[in-house]
């Protein structure tokens, strides 16, 4: 049969191994995310008596009990973004310009801090800063009055640590590459060096900023586990959603899908807002002259080697302290003096399914985003279209999609005939593909940029098939740069807790889920055990990063 007219889409002449690709990935993204996202929209709309109402949506604007976790959401995360600034900034500011010691140790700090789980970071705090904490013990015997590190203060103080790295990654890269002579400009007009860090180099690296302040507000503002944790009646959006839907005393679905939709109504604005700042002036430089690392006197060199160290070696406490007390002698939530492996003795006797479902459920969902995401990640590069660029745009969907709300439109959309995933393991790897699956793909594609075409079309030249080509050749040279980025999805994955607390069921509980269920059952030894064992994993899983991405840059 012959197409019609020339070009078009679905004419059989196209429909070759990538057009089947793509309608696949099509599939699966309506599937997974659009379908349970209209559902989510229209369970909005709806009573408990099964009518069309807008009565959810006006509860939200008269309720201050609603709205009032909207405005608790934006204050933590307005908060947490500001300070992440001020301590990411300077940073990344002094270990790129300045001889400082140290800086890879600052660096792998730094991102070790960044990789582990936020609500780790709140249950470490808790240990040393809680209303029983040994810090907190420790400055009341010696007469400095400390409440706790509950309630909302806490909440960003756990942010601020927790995702500052995002502002010193993006920003010190952007500093390695500014144009300099745009700063000698101003300096040969006399300006001072901060005046000139302040009118000449932030303004140009604006938009990186952005983009990583963009990330810190994003994470604190669809984070579960830490207000969960720290917040002690303190409500923030993400938590009045999950208790609206999972209440044991009746759950609420309409009114957990009208929060679930305004989480994402205001998580997308704040991304289009991001944007239109960003688009309002231009930023480009030439980039022929980037800095040289300026020299200090030894006295200032070893005052900011110190602090860089300090904020460093600060934000990485969370996990020395949950692996330190994960061998101290406890019972119930006390600790005794003494170490002792009780702790990992009754993990592995008492929940040795829930170690067992994490590494099976994030292995499986590795396996099919490295597959996926070397697939659609040539389908976006090498077959590029208005039918691939709207692909990619829904592939990005879930970065605006909090934890919460995913697993909530999921348990929606799958809980009843003709398809139900509800309480079964496979919900669980569905979403976990959906939600890391954009960082696989997107390290996928930085690594096909660099392929040179002509490998192809030789091995094609030479009569083998466009799709063999691309496992035996294409897919061979990707494999180093696309490992390295998939091992950031298994950490980030392992870790998972937002959307796992709405999905899981009894047996297919994960880690995280149990670290959370022993914190709240003040079971504090079991729990730093199983925080320990994600924090090993995710330092192992780097450091296999790391060398990975280095043999990929040898090829």
């Amino acid at each position: 049969m012959q197409p019609t007219k020339r070009g078009r889409i679905f004419s059989f002449k196209k429909w070759d191994f990538w057009s089947w690709v793509t309608l696949i990935v099509y599939v699966f993204l309506f599937a997974f995310i659009v379908y349970p996202l209209f559902t989510l929209l229209f369970n909005s709309f709806y009573n408990d008596e099964g009518s069309l109402t807008l009565d959810n949506y006006a509860n939200f604007i008269k309720l201050k009990y609603f709205y009032g976790a909207l405005w608790n959401s934006l204050k933590v995360s307005a908060f947490a973004t500001l300070f992440s600034i001020l301590l990411g900034v300077p940073l990344a500011y002094v270990t790129a310009r300045y001889n400082v010691k140290c800086k890879g140790l600052i660096q792998i700090l730094v991102i070790m801090s960044l990789l582990s789980p936020p609500f780790i970071g709140a249950y470490s705090w808790i240990l040393m800063l809680g209303n029983n904490g040994f810090l907190t013990r420790f400055l009341h015997d010696i007469g400095i009055p400390f409440s706790s590190v509950y309630g909302w203060k806490g909440i960003v103080f756990v942010f601020t640590l927790q995702f500052y790295p995002h502002i010193y990654l993006y920003v010190s890269g952007a500093l390695k590459t500014i144009d300099t002579s745009l700063e000698e400009a101003a300096e040969s007009l006399g300006r001072s060096s901060f005046h000139r860090l302040r009118t000449v180099t932030l303004p140009l690296i604006f938009p990186t900023l952005s983009a990583g302040a963009l990330m810190v507000f994003m994470a604190s503002f669809a984070d579960f586990g830490t207000p969960m944790l720290l917040g002690q009646g303190f409500k923030v959006l993400p938590i009045l959603a999950y208790e609206q839907f999972i209440s044991e005393m009746g759950g609420n679905p309409a009114m957990a899908s009208t929060l679930s939709v305004i989480l994402i109504l205001c998580s997308t604005s704040i991304l289009f807002l991001q944007r239109f700042f960003v688009a309002r002036k231009n930023y480009t430089m030439t980039g022929m002259r980037t800095p040289k690392i300026q020299t200090l006197r030894p006295l200032a060199k070893w005052l900011l080697t110190a602090g860089a160290l300090l904020v460093a070696c600060v934000s990485i406490i969370p996990q020395a302290t949950v692996i330190v007390t994960s061998f101290i002698k406890t019972k119930g939530p006390v600790f005794h003096p003494g170490f002792s492996l009780n702790s990992y003795k009754e993990i592995l006797f008492r929940v040795p399914k829930a170690i067992l479902n994490t590494y099976s459920f994030s292995l499986i969902s590795i396996v099919i985003m490295v597959v996926m995401g070397m697939l659609i990640a040539y389908v976006l590069v090498r077959r590029k279209s208005k039918l691939t660029a709207m692909l990619d745009g829904l592939i990005m969907i879930p970065y605006v999609m909090p934890g919460t709300v995913l697993g909530i439109s999921m348990i929606i959309a799958f809980n009843k005939p003709p398809v139900v995933l509800t309480g079964t393991w496979v919900i669980l790897v569905i979403a976990y593909v959906v939600r890391k699956l954009p960082y696989t793909i997107r390290s996928s594609t930085a690594i096909l940029y660099q392929l040179d075409r002509s490998v192809e079309e030789a091995s094609i030249s030479l009569g083998v098939p466009p799709m063999k080509t691309f496992f035996k050749t294409t897919g061979r040279l990707m494999g180093p740069g696309v490992l390295s980025g998939a091992i950031l999805s298994w950490i980030t994955t392992i870790n998972e807790l937002s959307s796992t607390i709405v999905l899981y069921y009894g047996s297919t509980a994960t880690i995280s889920v149990t670290i959370y269920s022993e914190v709240f059952t003040a079971n504090y030894g079991t729990g730093a055990a199983l925080a320990s064992i994600l924090s090993i994993t995710t330092l192992i899983s780097l450091i296999l990063a790391n060398k990975l991405s280095k043999k990929g840059l040898q090829l």
